[in-house]
């Protein structure tokens, strides 16, 4: 078991900070150094976590600093290639959502970890917390009987401003719209609860964003068992929401909240017919523990210092990352189905989410295709 894990940041922007204070909750790890593109930003970050050395690229930093646990913060579009070059200096990586602009790109990840024997963590904080794992021990005991249908809705609102990040809103740069970027966190959720998923139909939608990529996405998602899950996912709501809901044979399980949950935000309905004996047997009860970054890389820095397979709460990113790439696929192809043994194979979608968006926006085409 290594004593202490040493940890860089490579991209120093809003969300670095979690990562610098997951580490900093954690007694065997330790931030040892930074880099990024923009020098100033860089020492403004260091100076507000414990003064890391400061490298201005990533291959400086790797060469002397040599750390145990790599940590990208950056824009997807340059994650694949940081990644295997962590790899390759011996570190693992813990790697911002989405993990990469394509599936091509994931597997160049993964496999690039495996032939390192390194490990690869995908930050999907919102699996994390005690109601979840509380949830989903209850569904995969069969305890609320077989789930049925379920609804998933990522409501966000992003205003003018934040497309005007240049990174931002392009296929070539972003990967993806409001499914890829902000949509992916609670189909992540939903797919931990449920499991893997069997086929896709979805639509693209661009409403009033000047956008290339989708600022809406509909679709419908059929998990193994035979879940039936309609998903939203939207960055034109001014009143913002995060929910899921699954109904199952016995209960209603609901989650609804922004940005992070606890214990608060869920609740388990039984049906009427429930004997209320029974449903005193789900009650959620114990310490809390809410989703975040700090728990998330906790279990992670577990498994790294013992040697152990990555928890559930940050293994198997090709489910969520696939079943977004099969809505892209679906999307681009009028909606029509799209299975996993399609998109393992699938011609255009394994390399690129650059997909039909239907135009709603006044001025254009009442509906139209354009990419």
């Amino acid at each position: 078991m290594t004593d202490t894990l040493r940890c860089a940041i490579v991209g120093t922007g809003a969300i670095a900070h979690a990562h610098a204070r997951a580490i900093a909750a954690y007694p065997h790890a330790e931030l040892v150094a930074v880099t990024d593109l923009s020098r100033a930003s860089a020492e403004s970050f260091a100076a507000q976590h414990g003064r890391p050395a400061i490298y201005d690229d990533l291959d400086a930093l790797l060469g002397a600093d040599k750390p145990d646990v790599v940590h990208i913060c950056t824009p997807p579009v340059a994650h694949a290639a940081q990644a295997v070059a962590a790899f390759a200096a011996g570190a693992h990586v813990v790697v911002e959502k989405p993990p990469a602009p394509s599936l091509d790109e994931l597997e160049e990840m993964t496999d690039a970890a495996s032939a390192a024997g390194r490990e690869l963590a995908v930050v999907f904080q919102q699996r994390t917390g005690t109601a979840a794992a509380h949830t989903k021990r209850l569904l995969d005991s069969g305890a609320l009987g077989r789930p049925l249908l379920a609804q998933c809705q990522t409501l966000w609102y992003r205003d003018a401003a934040y497309f005007a990040v240049p990174w931002r809103g392009k296929w070539e740069t972003e990967g993806g719209g409001t499914t890829l970027g902000h949509g992916i966190h609670q189909l992540d959720l939903l797919a931990y609860l449920l499991g893997d998923w069997e086929r896709v139909e979805a639509r693209m939608w661009r409403l009033d964003r000047q956008t290339q990529t989708e600022d809406v996405s509909t679709g419908t998602v059929v998990f193994t068992g035979g879940v039936v899950a309609q998903v939203v996912s939207s960055t034109v709501s001014p009143r913002e929401m995060s929910s899921i809901r699954i109904d199952t044979e016995k209960a209603t399980i609901t989650v609804d909240h922004l940005y992070g949950h606890g214990h608060e935000n869920w609740r388990i309905t039984p049906a009427a017919h429930i004997d209320p004996d029974e449903s005193a047997t789900w009650a959620l009860t114990g310490p809390e523990e809410r989703s975040d970054h700090e728990y998330l890389l906790r279990d992670v820095f577990d498994a790294l210092r013992a040697g152990a397979p990555l928890p559930p709460t940050a293994d198997a990113p090709a489910r969520t990352f696939g079943l977004v790439a099969a809505m892209y696929a679906s999307a681009d192809a009028d909606g029509a189905v799209v299975t996993p043994a399609d998109l393992a194979v699938h011609p255009t979608h394994r390399r690129s989410f650059a997909s039909a968006v239907i135009d709603l926006r006044p001025g254009h085409r009442p509906v139209g295709r354009s990419h």
